[in-house]
């Protein structure tokens, strides 16, 4: 195939085994027949052409056409004259004829809000600083290392005094000594994956492979971390691959259909959150979350991620109101049996590649075998955050305590299953939001 692409690369690609499609999609730095350019792919099998556009060419025209290379729907072109860190986005004209703009699903790069367009991307020339890190990982057992976990979300931990964000190089001179001086081993990030709004924290994310620009450039969080694994601090992420937001620029109806997401709205729409949910059955799809997970990790050196609303995945009918029309999968039950098979596939594929990383379920439900292997009929993961065990415990806390003598259950009663599965002991943000107080 030409623009350098393997016909291997497409093809696993379409049956959800490439694990690396960020690298096969997206804007990349290539050379072909000796001459250096930029190549373009996307995913796009309903739309009738597809068009890069941006600053260049005043957002329109059709003179960055890219060439559909299989009836799978994949695109691709390359151009020399395009530059590095130039605004671009893709013009797609829908088997209907209409037009839209919509930002690069794999992109490493996002404009800074409310600017909404996708970055070519620049050589990235860091120099990581943490070898003796990440030695020490390979021979650590995460079952038995002390873990202690500051939860943070960058946007308000703390601001200048103008109101604007630290920046990621700011952050690592500040938080990370903070951070260290209390006795944590790790700082767990909230959502870092581009996204529109402030308020949603990060958890309605448009650019899956973009660390947001809210703080600084790629290379800017490259040295965030490093810092804190030269000062021996773990980075876990938040990881939100349940759902995504319906901003036009983003994935929704991304070539005029559903795509990413469910096309039976019963299945797509997370109406209580105003989000979508992937197709976790879809090839296509699991390659891209697959290949996110593993971006995060390797490309910037995360030692975990916290799999967010892992719940809200399981189950068809998750937080549906009693007036809303409640799904049943062929065998009579609620639960998504191709969201249980991607989790599976993603914490196999993950530990084959990355062994030493933290796999966390955010997990609300009392459903078994979370921590259990896959070849015991479990999920995969290698922790799991107990509700449960926040739940009770702020509860415990909430009464007089001339009364708590008749309600000491409250907190010996995880005693009664804390062997069943790997668990971390949370107090995060969920319990602290919606008008709760803090412990």
């Amino acid at each position: 195939m030409a623009y350098n692409v393997s016909d291997q690369d497409v093809f696993l690609f379409h049956q959800g085994t490439n694990y690396f499609t960020h690298k096969l999609l997206g804007c990349q730095p290539v050379t072909v027949k000796e001459i250096t350019g930029y190549r373009f792919g996307v995913w796009a099998p309903n739309a009738k052409s597809v068009y890069v556009v941006g600053e260049f060419n005043y957002w329109n025209g059709e003179d960055y056409p890219l060439e559909k290379v299989n009836d799978e729907g994949l695109w691709f072109g390359f151009f020399t004259s395009l530059t590095a860190n130039t605004a671009y986005k893709y013009k797609i004209i829908s088997e209907d004829g209409s037009s839209f703009l919509k930002a690069d699903p794999y992109a490493f790069q996002s404009e800074l809000r409310p600017a909404t367009g996708s970055v070519i991307p620049h050589l990235s020339n860091y120099h990581w600083n943490d070898k003796s890190w990440q030695s020490r990982k390979e021979s650590l057992n995460v079952y038995e290392m002390q873990i202690l976990i500051y939860e943070v979300h960058l946007g308000s931990w703390k601001l200048k005094d103008n109101g604007d964000h630290l920046t990621y190089i700011e952050l690592a001179d500040e938080l990370i000594p903070y951070v260290k001086s209390l006795g944590y081993t790790h700082i767990e990030l909230l959502p870092l994956a581009e996204h529109p709004y402030d308020l949603s924290w990060g958890y309605q994310a448009t650019g899956y492979f973009s660390v947001t620009s809210r703080f600084g450039t790629p290379d800017d969080f490259k040295y965030f971390v490093d810092q804190c694994h030269v000062n021996q601090i773990g980075v876990i992420m938040d990881w939100v691959p349940g759902h995504f937001c319906k901003d036009d620029h983003g994935l929704r109806l991304f070539d005029g259909t559903p795509i990413y997401e469910y096309a039976d709205p019963r299945k797509g729409e997370k109406k209580s959150w105003g989000t979508l949910t992937f197709d976790f059955g879809r090839p296509e799809v699991q390659s891209f979350l697959i290949s996110n997970a593993l971006f995060w990790l390797k490309e910037y050196h995360i030692d975990g991620l916290r799999v967010d609303a892992v719940a809200s995945m399981l189950f068809l009918n998750f937080d549906k109101t009693d007036s809303e029309e409640k799904i049943v999968n062929a065998y009579g039950g609620e639960e998504n049996l191709e969201a249980y098979a991607f989790i599976r596939k993603l914490n196999e594929v993950v530990f084959h590649y990355e062994p030493n990383v933290l796999m966390m379920a955010e997990d609300s439900s009392d459903l078994p075998l979370v921590t259990a292997p896959t070849y015991m009929n479990g999920l995969g993961f290698n922790f799991k955050w107990n509700m449960g065990w926040m739940n009770d415990t702020l509860k415990y806390m909430k009464l007089d305590p001339i009364h708590r003598k008749w309600h000491h259950n409250l907190l010996t009663f995880s005693f009664m299953y804390t062997h069943s599965e790997n668990f971390l002991l949370p107090l995060s943000h969920d319990e602290v939001v919606h008008g709760k107080k803090s412990l």
